[in-house]
């Protein structure tokens, strides 16, 4: 059932920052172009893109009569704006027509104890998005975490939803591995692995998981949605989409 439609598990992302210089912006506007189309043609969950893009997006998708869902990032990559700079971002993404929302949790804050802090951040952040009907994700950036602040973290994001949502509002809220931003050393991930995507299952439930960061191939997406995830965050689509089509 699963592997019958790769896509519709799909988060296309594309987050690169263009530069200053006129033909880095032609390029960040050639590469969001071709996103576009693709997820069109390919009909994907969800692309995943910068906040200043989205009015582009949601306007094409609307005037192609296409279901394809915009998401984008908030506070990214670090989450330390604070949550008043959240809720700000969130708002006006939400006003250009955002129907998903990612949003980098203070994990910096987290690390260092401010525990209520990052707690009212996740019940204000996701107040606003269930109040318009959006999808929530909470990433948590696992590269920055040890085993024991992976499980913590994620627990507190499924105490907060639980205690302050509806039930029927939980399938809305998901725990997100990654940035894919976080700078490591040499070899090390910086995003999904086996082993934190599993920490992250464990303890999210009633929530719903998101892997993404370094997933490349569609033996790792399958791998991981056998593994229990609801979405892929992939900047690797049409390789995963193109294998999917001969394997299935």
């Amino acid at each position: 059932m699963v592997m019958k439609k790769i896509q519709d598990f799909l988060d296309a992302t594309y987050l690169k920052v263009a530069g200053v210089d006129e033909a880095s912006i032609k390029e960040d506007l050639l590469l969001l172009d071709e996103l576009l189309q693709d997820a069109l043609s390919e009909k994907y969950k969800c692309v995943m893109i910068r906040p200043c893009h989205v009015a582009k997006a949601k306007h094409y998708f609307i005037h192609n009569k296409s279901q394809v869902l915009v998401g984008t990032v908030i506070d990214f990559p670090f989450g330390n704006a604070g949550v008043e700079a959240k809720l700000k971002e969130a708002a006006e993404v939400i006003e250009n027509g955002a129907d998903e929302l990612d949003f980098v949790i203070d994990y910096t804050a987290f690390k260092n104890g401010l525990i209520s802090q990052v707690k009212n951040e996740v019940k204000l952040c996701t107040e606003l998005a269930l109040k318009h009907n959006k999808v929530v994700k909470w990433i948590i950036e696992t590269a920055a975490l040890n085993d024991t602040e992976i499980i913590k973290i994620t627990t507190l994001i499924k105490k907060v939803v639980v205690r302050y949502f509806k039930e029927t509002d939980y399938h809305k809220v998901f725990v997100k591995t990654s940035t894919g931003f976080y700078p490591t050393q040499a070899g090390v991930s910086n995003g999904a692995s086996p082993h934190v995507v599993t920490l992250i299952l464990e303890n999210a439930t009633p929530l719903n998981v998101k892997a993404s960061g370094g997933v490349k191939t569609f033996e790792e997406a399958v791998f991981y949605l056998i593994l229990g995830v609801k979405r892929i965050g992939t900047s690797s689509q049409k390789q995963i989409v193109s294998i999917a089509k001969h394997r299935l």
